[in-house]
């Protein structure tokens, strides 16, 4: 873990409890006098601070010093993703987060099945987790669209990931990609964008969706 997640990292003193303090106490076990680097993943600076205090129950922290330190992508990349089972989703989203998406939007396109539910409470657990982890200074943004007529009224530049001899690649024209759901696109979708902006990816295999949002974000961001 490269830094702890808190909500008031910035703060001058903090008192950890919970979850927070079994975490710095019992996994890492760190001690009095030791640094530990947090960020609230809000303003881009990364935040070192000082053990004062540790007992069983809870530490304190002093803040030691502040620098600016943004960790992402160099370019930002969107995806539009029709709803595919939540449980595919969790799946792959820490490789998504860690690969550097910025943002995505859970579309309810013509084949995605509307008993699927997006619980973002969860996602974004663990995209917490995920950032911890990499590094990345701020959170993956995540929202959603009825249908993809509202979300390409929203984003009118996007790319229709399908069949298509026009290669996806890092030299992409576009910041956003909408990736379709099991099945693929239905026709009236498709009819959705012009020729020129549906991008496809250099292989004759048929992917899954999440397999293929991987793909994509590696192609365009790595």
């Amino acid at each position: 873990m490269l830094y702890l997640y808190h909500k008031e990292a910035s703060k001058q003193q903090l008192t950890l409890t919970g979850d927070e303090h079994r975490y710095i106490f019992k996994v890492r076990r760190h001690k009095v006098e030791d640094t530990l680097y947090l960020r609230n993943l809000e303003d881009g600076f990364l935040y070192r601070y000082l053990i004062t205090y540790l007992d069983k129950k809870s530490l304190m922290l002093e803040l030691q010093e502040r620098q600016t330190l943004e960790v992402k992508a160099d370019k930002a990349l969107h995806l539009g993703w029709c709803v595919i089972d939540p449980k595919s989703v969790e799946k792959v989203i820490t490789s998504l987060n860690e690969i550097g998406v910025d943002k995505i939007t859970f579309i309810y396109c013509k084949r995605s099945q509307k008993s699927f539910k997006i619980d973002f409470k969860r996602l974004e657990k663990i995209l917490l987790n995920s950032s911890q982890q990499s590094g990345r200074s701020q959170m993956m943004k995540l929202e959603m669209a009825d249908n993809l007529e509202t979300f390409l009224t929203q984003n009118p530049q996007s790319m229709m990931l399908n069949f298509s001899p026009n290669k996806i690649g890092s030299s992409l024209k576009t910041d956003t990609v909408v990736i379709g759901c099991e099945g693929g696109f239905h026709e009236e979708e498709v009819a959705l964008f012009d020729t020129e902006h549906i991008v496809g990816l250099n292989t004759h295999l048929v992917l899954k969706s999440e397999s293929a949002a991987c793909a994509v974000a590696s192609k365009v961001l790595l």
